[in-house]
């Protein structure tokens, strides 16, 4: 293992508490190294490699933001339709001001709360477990008409499950009146044609019934996470291989293939807006840090037995994918400590290359 590759990684391996396994894919230019620890549960687990599959919970929104993107190059939706255009008239969310879009949802600007309304009395009993497994597409549609939002879309940035989740719904719904020949799919079905199989993700899906590494919580077994009625907010399952190289195609986007799926990597990493009280930007989905010479992505996922970390620099070229199968520590030391490497390896890797750049000097 390379010098940097283990600077970078070795921090990562002493964090997760009460995880079995856990997976660090690393990219520095043109050099990709992969680091997997421990075993895929704690007992009668197989090793963890690359192509594990992690629960990955909240990174399936930035799958969500470059499926919307590639939606729009594609024609089939704009940012600014309003997302009354894809919904029945009782399912639409009670209007407080400017009319809520797409674009609001994928930016966290829309105004509706962070978790729908009755999702948690929907399954009491799997608030431990699966919290969200008894909540439906219907009882999606039901929440989003008794929902006002809490501020006028685009006024305020506040994070929203419900928001992304109704995102994924709404992008569904618009393919298939698109094409009235297209045959009826879900989220699933959308998302794998038109992102997975075009980047070769072989390893990702949103099924709960294929092997992936078992999840912990507090050290103990969890069941396979399920949420079916807000899948694009955090169904999806991926590895860290197939995680490098969504990260890849993000760093280099030029490369892809499919014409509307290059111009949906470069939309989703254009920065939408900057978040109050600081100098943290958002993109579609993907937080978007300022460093001198540089520009840091990341977001995190994580579920009721998993944690995970994506980000990435496009100016340095470095990227770094972290999955363990352990629910987050209070402190989240975990992810803490994948954007602490991020941002070491980014900044090591400007300095080398253009030392004045990254001291921020012109």
């Amino acid at each position: 293992m390379t010098r940097w590759a283990a600077e970078a990684a070795g921090p990562l391996l002493d964090a997760p508490t009460g995880a079995s396994g856990t997976v660090i894919a690393l990219r520095r230019g043109a050099e990709r190294v992969f680091i997997a620890e421990g075993r895929s549960a704690h007992h009668g687990g197989e090793p963890v490699d690359a192509d594990t599959r992690f629960e990955i919970g909240s990174l399936t929104k930035v799958l969500t933001a470059l499926l919307f993107a590639e939606l729009v190059a594609r024609g089939e939706v704009s940012h600014d339709d309003p997302v009354s255009r894809f919904l029945p008239p009782a399912a639409t969310p009670r209007p407080r001001g400017a009319a809520m879009t797409l674009l609001h949802l994928a930016t966290h600007t829309s105004g509706l709360p962070r978790l729908p309304p009755g999702l948690l009395t929907a399954g009491p009993a799997r608030l431990l477990t699966n919290p969200y497994a008894g909540f439906s597409h219907h009882d999606l549609l039901r929440a989003v008409g008794r929902t006002r939002p809490r501020f006028e879309p685009g006024s305020r940035l506040a994070y929203s499950n419900f928001g992304v989740g109704l995102l994924g719904h709404l992008l569904v719904h618009a393919v298939d009146a698109h094409d009235d020949a297209h045959e009826t799919c879900g989220y699933e079905d959308l998302l794998a044609a038109r992102v997975l199989h075009p980047l070769g993700l072989h390893h990702t899906d949103c099924r709960a019934d294929l092997p992936q590494a078992t999840g912990h919580w507090h050290g103990r077994p969890r069941p396979a996470w399920q949420i079916p009625g807000l899948p694009a907010a955090g169904a999806a399952r991926s590895s860290g291989r197939d995680m490098l190289r969504l990260l890849d195609a993000l760093i280099d986007p030029a490369a892809a293939a499919r014409p509307s799926l290059r111009a949906g990597l470069f939309d989703v990493i254009r920065a939408r807006l900057v978040a109050p009280r600081g100098t943290r930007r958002l993109a579609l989905i993907w937080n978007i840090q300022p460093r001198p010479g540089h520009d840091l992505y990341h977001h995190s996922g994580a579920t009721r037995g998993f944690t995970s970390f994506a980000g990435f620099s496009p100016q340095t070229g470095v990227a770094l994918v972290a999955l363990t199968n352990a629910t987050p520590t209070l402190n989240g030391r975990f992810i803490q400590r994948a954007y602490d490497a991020l941002r070491s390896l980014a900044q090591e890797t400007a300095r080398e290359t253009d030392p004045e750049a990254s001291r921020g000097i012109r």
